[in-house]
């Protein structure tokens, strides 16, 4: 990853993502104070209650807009949209936990003994269908190499080998993970 963020932007981050969805449930909006202008990079919003369990997460690879709104557009996203999920409510929100991951560019991975478990998020395409995984899944469900590779072909709805397949689209990135 090409950058880093300072102690005290991770924290804004943060907050900005709270606020954004605290003000969703009270019909309000947030505008950030044009945080990280220069980042257009990809993020994503998870929410895990305080025992570990994840209540929510969506992001996005990539994005052209500033980094301070792809986190409050993915934060609402996380709380309201995300399919395996009953939308969040404000006493569940209450007792959530805010992760961050900002991504860096994808590159394409042409050998997979390159795949770094705890570094590489992995993004799968084949056949119309895709998936992806951020970095520190593998290290939370204690999966090596092999297992996350995958996995990912998994997530993606596809047999479990898939990533080796002629036309498979396996890319790699890194992401700055931070939480509340």
């Amino acid at each position: 990853m090409n950058f880093n963020l300072k102690p005290e932007e991770k924290q804004a981050l943060l907050k900005l993502a709270r606020q954004t969805i605290q003000s969703a449930f009270e019909n309000k909006n947030i505008t950030p104070q044009n945080l990280f202008e220069a980042f257009n990079c990809g993020a994503f919003v998870s929410l895990h209650t305080k025992n570990g369990a994840l209540r929510g997460c969506v992001g996005i690879m990539h994005s052209g807009m500033p980094l301070a709104i792809t986190v409050q557009n993915m934060a609402l996203a996380a709380a309201f949209e995300d399919t395996r999920f009953l939308p969040l409510n404000a006493e569940e929100f209450k007792n959530c936990i805010l992760e961050i991951s900002v991504l860096s560019p994808m590159e394409r991975c042409e050998d997979t003994s390159l795949v770094e478990t705890g570094v590489h998020g992995l993004y799968l395409k084949y056949n119309g269908k895709s998936g992806v995984l951020l970095p520190q899944v593998p290290v939370e469900q204690r999966w090596n190499r092999e297992e996350y590779l995958e996995h990912i072909c998994l997530k993606a709805g596809l047999p479990p080998d898939v990533y080796n397949l002629p036309g498979a689209e396996l890319w790699t990135f890194t992401a700055l993970v931070f939480s509340e």
